[in-house]
C-alpha cells in the first residue's frame, strides 16, 4: 500500500488483545467461528484473522459481534485501541479499515501492479529490491498480509473492485520472464471474477488523465467516498469532496482512455503468448 516498511505489519498487541477478547465472547456464545460467521455476514477466514490479531476488524463487523455475542460494549470500546501497529501512520490505518468495508474501490497504477493483483513471486521480487534493505523475517511478514488482504477479492463478492494499470507496468518484466508468465496468468484468473475488472492503459496513449500519478478511491457502505495517493514514504488520505470530485473526474476520463476489460485481456492474453 505505501512504500514504507510498516505499510503491512506483523499483529500488533491491540490486534491481539481485541482478538483474544473477541474470542472469549464468541465462546462463552457456545458458537464455533464457522458458526459464527455468516451470523456477522462475514467468511470464517475472515473471523480467524481477527481473532489472530492479523486483520484490523471493520468497523460494521464490530458492530454485528457486538450484537450477536451481547458483549456489554466490551467489543466497540476495545476496538478503538485497535490499530495495526505502533508507528504506522493514522492515515493509512483509516484507509486499512475502510478498504475492507468498502463496497467500490477504484485503483489507478502506473508504478506497479497494485497488490490485490500481485502473485507471491511478484511481491517477494518488489520487497527483495526494498530500499533500505528488509531483513527476511520483515519480508515473510510482507508476503502474508499481502496474501492476507488479497482475500477481499474473494470474500467480498458484491464488492465492485475497477483497475486500470498502465501497459508497460505489465510487459516490465519484474522478476524474469516466468515471474511474469505467472502474473498475467493469475490477472486473467483474478479478473474472471464478475466483481473484478482490469483495464489497461495502452502505451501507444502519450497522454492521459493519471500522469499526476496513482489514485485510489473507494465507496463506504454508508455512500461516502474516500481517496488515498502515495509518495516515496508518505501517503494522503483524503476526505475533502471537492478534491474527492477532482479524482472522480480524473478516473472517469482515465477508464475513457484505458482500453475495454476485453480488449485489455486479449492484449494481456498476446503479451502473454510472447514471452
Amino acid at each position: 500500500m505505501t512504500n514504507s516498511t510498516t505499510n503491512e505489519p506483523e499483529p500488533s498487541d491491540s490486534l491481539k488483545t481485541f482478538g483474544l477478547v473477541h474470542k472469549a465472547f464468541r465462546k462463552r456464545a457456545g458458537l464455533t467461528q464457522e458458526e459464527f460467521a455468516p451470523l456477522v455476514r462475514y467468511q470464517p477466514s475472515t473471523v480467524a484473522s481477527i481473532e489472530q490479531g492479523r486483520r484490523l476488524p471493520p468497523r460494521v463487523y464490530v458492530e454485528r459481534a457486538e450484537e450477536v455475542l451481547d458483549a456489554f460494549g466490551v467489543l466497540r470500546a476495545a476496538a478503538k485501541y485497535a490499530t495495526r501497529q505502533p508507528g504506522l501512520a493514522s492515515w493509512f490505518r483509516k484507509w486499512a479499515d475502510l478498504e475492507e468495508q468498502a463496497i467500490s474501490l477504484y485503483t489507478f497504477e502506473n508504478r506497479l501492479v497494485p497488490g490485490l493483483l500481485q502473485t507471491e513471486e511478484y511481491s517477494r521480487t518488489l520487497f527483495n529490491e526494498r530500499v533500505p534493505v528488509l531483513t527476511d523475517s520483515q519480508i515473510e511478514a510482507q508476503l502474508a498480509a499481502r496474501a492476507e488482504r488479497q482475500r477481499l477479492l474473494a470474500e467480498r463478492p458484491n464488492t465492485v473492485f475497477n483497475f486500470i494499470v498502465e501497459e508497460h507496468v505489465i510487459r516490465r518484466g519484474t522478476g524474469g520472464t516466468q515471474v511474469t508468465r505467472e502474473l498475467i496468468d493469475h490477472i486473467l484468473t483474478v479478473t474472471e471474477l464478475r466483481n473484478v475488472e482490469l483495464q489497461l492503459m495502452p502505451m501507444a496513449r502519450s497522454v492521459h488523465a493519471g500522469l499526476d500519478g496513482p489514485i485510489r478511491l473507494l465507496e463506504t457502505p454508508e455512500n461516502e467516498w474516500f481517496g488515498y495517493c502515495e509518495g516515496q514514504r508518505n501517503g494522503q488520505f483524503i476526505a475533502d469532496p471537492e478534491t474527492i470530485s477532482v479524482l472522480h473526474m480524473r478516473y472517469a476520463k482515465l477508464r475513457s482512455q484505458a482500453l475495454t476489460p476485453d480488449d485489455s485481456r486479449s492484449l494481456m492474453e498476446r503479451t502473454r503468448g510472447a514471452l
